[in-house]
């Protein structure tokens, strides 16, 4: 088994990348790999960099380049549910984009023509992030929808239209390009993000004052959830 955990920022694999043992570091298309061993798990930590084409790419590296067999986006998202606070977190159940419209062409918002509507999260992958989110912040895990774009959520009308076109809980940059690159692979992924924002008229407020919290909230989830992962499989 490894593991290919990838991030958006600095912030949001920092830590992981610190806890590596036996660390190696390589550089491909513009990105840091960091391989090594994570609480036990063999693991390439990488910061693919803002947006779904850079997410994809460093998807399709960890693939070719490391020979992944389970993959982890982790980071930080702005909430779409009343009931989620910042702090909070999000589980992938599945992912789609709110940003792709072919509707012209008779592919409801959202679908990529050709591709499916929605990418299902591994459910085994799902269950053990549950119980490391559950060890980590008990009580504000949940599992739903993550709906991603090219787009810094910061206006309530752009808030709901993405709600209506998705019915997701939250929204982020990359994990839809994450789940689509896993689905053409045949990988196995599931999506752990923490709530930064309200994704609305004060995300721009709220965004910078808790970014770091809930990076560090998830870092803290994924550690748990590769130690998990990889219990699971040696049974």
């Amino acid at each position: 088994m490894k593991l290919g955990i990838i991030g958006a920022m600095e912030q949001e694999v920092e830590t992981l990348v610190s806890l590596l043992e036996n660390k190696r570091t390589v550089e491909y298309a513009g990105s840091l790999f960091c391989e090594g061993v994570l609480d036990g798990v063999d693991a390439v930590v990488v910061r693919c960099g803002i947006g779904k084409v850079n997410a994809a790419l460093c998807v399709q590296i960890l693939c070719d380049r490391f020979g992944v067999t389970h993959l982890v986006n982790t980071g930080i998202a702005g909430s779409l549910c009343s009931e989620l606070d910042i702090g909070d977190l999000v589980i992938s159940r599945d992912a789609m984009y709110h940003d792709a419209q072919a509707c012209v062409f008779g592919y409801p918002a959202g679908q990529v023509p050709g591709m499916p509507l929605t990418y299902e999260a591994d459910t085994q992958m799902v269950r053990l992030a549950v119980e490391a989110g559950e060890s980590v912040n008990p009580g504000h895990c949940t599992v739903g929808r993550v709906a991603s774009g090219d787009q810094f959520v910061s206006e309530k009308a752009l808030k709901e239209q993405i709600i209506a076109i998705t019915q997701a809980l939250c929204t982020e940059m990359e994990g839809a390009a994450i789940a689509h690159a896993a689905y053409r692979n045949g990988i196995p992924f599931v999506i752990i993000r923490a709530i930064s924002d309200k994704a609305d008229d004060s995300a721009e407020m709220d965004y910078p004052s808790f970014e770091a919290v809930a990076a560090r909230r998830c870092a803290a989830v994924t550690r748990a959830f590769a130690t998990l992962l990889k219990k699971k499989n040696a049974q």
